[in-house]
């Protein structure tokens, strides 16, 4: 896969991870940051027809809106969000500095935990981070 806005060795990891976690439920994964986005996967069964800046522009300020209306609750620490839809689940997972939308067919809680967890893997090796 020849991706424009990470490496194509990161992208390979991040799609590798969401398949072996989601299988064959899984529709498709768009990497972003603030400023850029890219669609990594999508299911061939699919078309390549959604309105990603659309998507993107509101994952990314869900994602700070939510990282600053929640933090200090009793809730804990923000991990990812899940939204259901009537076809399926999208999935983010974010840092400061990028983050990664994937949308699945039927899911579980488990299943999405375990989404979260790998896609977050990920992301943390390509900046270091350990959290």
């Amino acid at each position: 896969m020849a991706s424009t806005i990470v490496d194509e060795d990161f992208a390979d990891r991040l799609v590798t991870t969401a398949r072996t976690a989601a299988g064959d439920s899984l529709r498709s994964l768009t990497y972003f940051t603030r400023s850029n986005f890219e669609q990594l996967y999508l299911r061939e069964d699919l078309q390549r027809d959604a309105d990603l800046d659309s998507f993107i522009g509101h994952e990314w300020r869900g994602f700070k809106n939510t990282t600053n209306a929640y933090r200090g609750t009793e809730l804990g620490e923000y991990k990812y969000t899940i939204r259901v839809f009537e076809n399926g689940f999208l999935v983010r997972v974010t840092s400061d500095r990028d983050g990664v939308f994937l949308t699945t067919d039927g899911a579980t809680i488990r299943d999405f935990n375990s989404y979260a967890k790998a896609i977050k893997e990920v992301l943390n090796e390509k900046t270091g981070r350990d959290d």
